[in-house]
């Protein structure tokens, strides 16, 4: 590992951890500069691809959903740390049930159930986006068994 201060190659590991499912924390210090720093091992999985509801296939791309999550969430009362919690979990359920392909409509099911049991708001700016609303009627449709479930 390169010391990103000196860029020397000696490191020694001071400290490992697990960080995340399938992801290591390492602390270490460089043996030219005695500077510490952070790296992160992460286990190379085989490609996946999603399938768009069209059938094109693209690469998995973990930040797409953490963009539309924090755009739903946006100025509402969710922390950074609740956003990579659904993430982390949509993501371990991804590679636990599929191999090579996750179709598109399974990752946006599973982020609007999270979002609804997370924060209302968010997840009717989500599923707005998701389901394609085009008018207020579809808004009303969404929301309308949120309303009832609170009686």
């Amino acid at each position: 590992m390169m010391c990103p201060f000196c860029r020397d190659g000696e490191t020694k590991v001071i400290d490992s951890r697990l960080s995340q499912p399938f992801s290591v924390r390492r602390r270490r210090e460089c043996l030219a500069c005695g500077k510490r720093f952070t790296t992160y091992e992460k286990i190379e999985e085989s490609p996946l691809k999603v399938v768009k509801k069209d059938g094109a296939r693209v690469p998995f791309d973990r930040m797409k959903m953490v963009k539309g999550i924090e755009t739903a969430c946006y100025k509402r009362p969710v922390s950074p740390d609740q956003i990579e919690s659904i993430v982390a979990q949509i993501e371990a359920e991804i590679y636990e049930n599929f191999d090579r392909e996750v179709p598109s409509r399974f990752i946006g099911e599973r982020v609007s159930t999270e979002l609804k049991n997370v924060d209302q708001v968010a997840f009717v700016r989500f599923a707005s986006v998701y389901r394609n609303f085009t008018d207020a009627n579809d808004f009303v449709t969404e929301i309308q068994p949120m309303l009832r479930a609170d009686d």
